[in-house]
């Protein structure tokens, strides 16, 4: 499954989003309730959930079960990633596309406001997410993108622990 692929899937639907905001959605929702459900991430990406050709549908499905697989708990070999254009791809629709990664995620978890009460590191990369909705994809040149690997990789750790602190407040306190 390659990103141009499901990005061509939203291309065709004229939705108003790519498969890198799709994905975001669905990596927030599962962080914050690992069961959801794959019709509640496409009823949340279409109000009205168009006719979609069976591949297509059969290819979103697998793309939300394998994120699914990927933010396990089970998961130990931390193989989750952000679902964006290959480093081929220029280096301006790569940083567009993990802004507006970043814009998914925080409408999956219903956060929209820098001010939230998140505790501790949680609010930190809260904060941090929301920062990086206001990047600018003007770059162009080596340091910017070893620049945009460095926060790549950086988000993908932080939302082990957006995963990790919702997996915490779901479990039963002993008290």
């Amino acid at each position: 499954m390659t990103y141009q692929a499901v990005n061509e899937i939203f291309e065709t639907l004229d939705a108003d989003f790519g498969a890198a905001e799709a994905h975001g959605i669905a990596v927030a929702m599962l962080c914050v309730e690992p069961r959801a459900d794959v019709d509640n991430w496409l009823q949340a990406l279409f109000s009205d959930v168009p006719s979609i050709e069976e591949a297509d549908l059969s290819l979103l499905n697998s793309l939300f079960e394998q994120t699914r697989q990927l933010l396990s708990e089970d998961n130990e070999d931390y193989e989750f990633d952000l679902f964006l254009p290959d480093i081929e791809e220029p280096l301006f629709e790569q940083i567009e596309a993990l802004r507006v990664w970043c814009q998914g995620f925080l409408y999956g978890v219903g956060f929209s406001q820098s001010n939230s009460d998140w505790p501790g590191e949680m609010g930190e990369v809260m904060r941090d997410i929301i920062e990086l909705t206001k990047i600018d994809s003007d770059a162009d040149d080596e340091e910017d993108a070893n620049a945009l690997m460095e926060v790549h990789e950086y988000l993908r750790v932080a939302i082990l622990t957006v995963r990790d602190y919702f997996l915490d407040a779901s479990q039963p306190q002993n008290h």
